[in-house]
This record gives structure tokens, sequence and C-alpha cells, in this order.
């Protein structure tokens, strides 16, 4: 793969209970379990960034796959619910609910764009066969 960009982020802390940083400054906070996980909660956890980034990145491929086929998705938008549990085999999994709205498009065209952005995005990619996806499409997205 010829990279187009590196992304750093640094973890130092107590894990969930840490500091995640970048060096350019971009990202610096504090992290918390959530309460639902017996934590304090109030800070951003490691599912939730991947909730937004997952929903950004297929976001940003749905418009680029729109633009391709000359399809206007004004309006648009893509949510993202990542949920952790326990795999079964002493480990932790993710699925991913992604939640795809676009007002005034019918739904045939919708559904092929989504496809063509799940081949192409990224993070799909890359959770394709580890992590259970479920894309649905809805007037408008929501998220929860």
């Amino acid at each position: 793969m010829k990279p187009l960009y590196i992304a750093h982020a640094l973890a130092t802390g107590d894990g969930r209970n840490g500091r995640v940083a970048s060096p350019d400054g971009l990202v610096d906070f504090d992290l918390a379990l959530p309460k639902e996980m017996g934590g304090a909660g109030g800070a951003p956890n490691p599912e939730l960034l991947f909730a937004a980034g997952y929903a950004s990145c297929f976001h940003n491929a749905l418009r680029l796959v729109a633009k391709k086929a000359k399809q206007d998705i004004e309006g648009s938008t893509v949510g993202a619910d990542v949920t952790i549990g326990a795999n079964g085999d002493g480990g932790f999994g993710l699925a991913v609910v992604l939640e795809v709205g676009v007002p005034g498009l019918p739904e045939e065209a919708l559904r092929g764009l989504i496809e063509t952005a799940d081949r192409i995005c990224p993070y799909s990619n890359a959770v394709r066969g580890n992590v259970t996806v479920d894309i649905r499409v809805g007037a408008t997205a929501s998220v929860g």
C-alpha cells in the first residue's frame, strides 16, 4: 500500500482511563471507561472515537461515489453505533450499525451508492470479516 497519510497517536496512563494525544496537538484529551462498563464516564472512550471515525469515513466514501454517479446527496448523514461485548473466547469484540440517510433519494439508488461506498471505505475494508457491520437506510440518520 502506498501511504497517503499517516496518523500518529499515543495512549498513556491507565488505558481506557488514560490519555490520548497526537504529536500535532489536534488530539489531546483524557479517556474514561463508560459508566455502562463500570467506569466514571464523562470523557471519550475508544468505541466513541471509533464510531466518530467510521461515521465520517463512510460519509466521505458515500459522497465520493455519489459525485462519481452524479447523484445529489445534499443533506446526507451517516450515524454509527459501536457496541463492545464479550466474544465468547475470553476477549472482546465489536459490532457496528451504520445508519445512512439521504433525503429525497430513492432507496434503490441509495442502496447502490452504499454498496459501492462500503467497498471503498477504509474502515469498512479494515473490519470486513472481523466485525459485524449492519448498514441501514433511513430518510435521515440518527445515533443512539
